[in-house]
């Protein structure tokens, strides 16, 4: 199991507290310390979609020129990502293959919490 999270972020910090009770042993890549290249993000933009991978709640969003915004598409998403890891919705995880995103009632349920 990896987690993709931001150390400061207070929904990653829950998920990662909870999946260690929970007797999960999950490998931890900071997204702001660690960085994102290319290729991790392409991996999880094809499992995940960019449309659900950018967090267009994001301090990071509101900062992005408005011509950016309107023209988001996966050719622009996926470097765009790469150069503003904070853009990334989070947490996510990736458990055998399988990615989810976020931490809502259904992704807990799916690894026990």
């Amino acid at each position: 199991m990896k987690i993709y999270h931001l150390k400061t972020c207070d929904t990653c910090r829950k998920a990662i507290k909870a999946l260690r009770a929970a007797g999960h042993d999950p490998q931890l890549h900071d997204v702001r310390a660690d960085g994102l290249t290319h290729d991790i993000v392409d991996i999880l933009e094809t499992a995940l979609g960019f449309e659900v991978l950018v967090n267009k709640k994001s301090t990071t969003w509101r900062g992005l020129d408005d011509t950016v915004k309107s023209g988001l598409t996966r050719e622009v998403a996926i470097p765009l990502l790469v150069e503003n890891p904070t853009l990334m919705k989070r947490p996510v995880i990736e458990n055998d293959g399988v990615y989810t995103i976020g931490w809502a009632k259904d992704v807990q349920a799916s690894y026990g919490v």
